[in-house]
């Protein structure tokens, strides 16, 4: 039995940004923190967005674990922003991904 090829760390890497893109309440989100200078937490964005807090959590959850975003805790709170390094990353292999 032959064994069948993994797939390769580009093509998870894709898959997990696909994924942090796959709600708009999460594409809401990253365009909010890429227009900012800084960081802003989740109750600075919560009147902004139509949904419970429970649920912007966890898109903000799905969107740490893409690397997309980052949390710096200050307690007692936790300010979202951009990855930088991981935003172009991601830029740079969708673009590839798409041509």
């Amino acid at each position: 039995m032959v064994p069948k090829p993994k797939f390769t760390e580009q093509q998870q890497q894709i898959a997990r940004i696909a994924k942090a893109l796959s709600h708009p309440a999460r594409v809401y989100i990253l365009e909010k923190l890429n227009g900012l200078q800084g960081c802003c937490t989740s109750g600075e964005m919560i009147g902004d967005i139509p949904i419970a807090r429970s649920t912007l959590s966890q898109h903000l959850k799905e969107l740490k674990y893409s690397g997309l975003i980052q949390g710096d805790i200050e307690p007692p709170m936790i300010k979202y922003c951009i990855n930088k390094k991981n935003w172009e990353e991601a830029k740079m292999l969708l673009n590839e991904f798409l041509k």
